[in-house]
């Protein structure tokens, strides 16, 4: 008799609704994906390698058609990003719109941003993670899809340094509810006291056009801003934006267990 328990399917905070996948979007995954994918394999990363430099490293979560991303890395040009995001049309978008631009400091997951936080970032790796506009699940028999979970925040926890950031962003009453609840639990994270009102939009994130449809229906966008702490500082080493590329005797910098 086949034993359930260990093959029963983790609960997933997506569902794979692809879209039409256009002749653009199939080019960009064949012209761009190898400057700018990083393909999943279950193994710790170097990024200081990947990105040829040691910066400031974000993480963006669901990134849909990538306009934030574009954004944030011409913006913040002294930064590396990591984009994750399931939904392949999207991506597509995002590795068209880089390319264009020639940005440099972006590289891009398609894949399950849970496995890849756990398999393939490095603990005290991240300075900075950004979710804008998660699914709400907002059907309460949905509620336990939603992503900001007491579990998933103790995975940043351990992916963000001390005095890193987590950003998230909403259009919806009861996510905003949730997310606070959640987070007011979670001794591993506290509210950035320069950033304490949920109706600012802090500077570094864009109106994007999924934005703007939310307020045209009446919907109040909130911005959380927390800050990592701890008893046991996350040790990171001193990052500036000049390029470093690992030297040939230096030792891998992290590989799981």
């Amino acid at each position: 008799m086949e034993d359930r328990g260990i093959h029963q399917r983790p609960i997933r905070s997506f569902v794979l609704r692809q879209g039409r996948f256009t002749p653009a979007q199939q080019r960009a995954f064949n012209e761009h994906w190898a400057r700018y994918g990083i393909d999943y394999a279950g193994h710790g990363r170097d990024f200081d390698a990947l990105f040829g430099r040691r910066a400031m490293r974000v993480l963006e979560i669901g990134f849909g058609n990538g306009e934030q991303l574009v954004h944030s890395a011409q913006a913040e040009a002294g930064r590396d990003f990591i984009g994750v995001e399931v939904h392949r049309p999207g991506v597509g978008r995002l590795l068209n719109a880089l390319a264009e631009r020639d940005i440099t400091n972006v590289r891009v997951y398609a894949h399950d941003a849970v496995e890849v936080l756990r398999h393939e970032i490095a603990p005290g790796d991240l300075d900075e993670v950004r979710i804008y506009f998660p699914d709400p699940w907002h059907k309460k028999r949905h509620h336990k899809r939603r992503l900001v979970q007491p579990e998933f925040l103790a995975l940043l926890a351990a992916r963000v340094r001390s005095g890193g950031r987590l950003h998230l962003a909403t259009d919806w009453q009861g996510y905003a509810e949730h997310i606070q609840d959640i987070l007011a639990a979670a001794a591993a994270w506290r509210i950035d006291p320069a950033h304490a009102d949920p109706a600012q939009r802090p500077a570094w994130r864009a109106e994007t056009h999924f934005e703007r449809r939310g307020l045209r229906l009446g919907h109040r966008v909130q911005d959380f801003v927390y800050e990592r702490v701890g008893d046991e500082p996350t040790p990171a080493p001193p990052r500036s934006t000049p390029d470093r590329r690992q030297g040939p005797d230096e030792p891998a910098r992290w590989m799981p267990a």
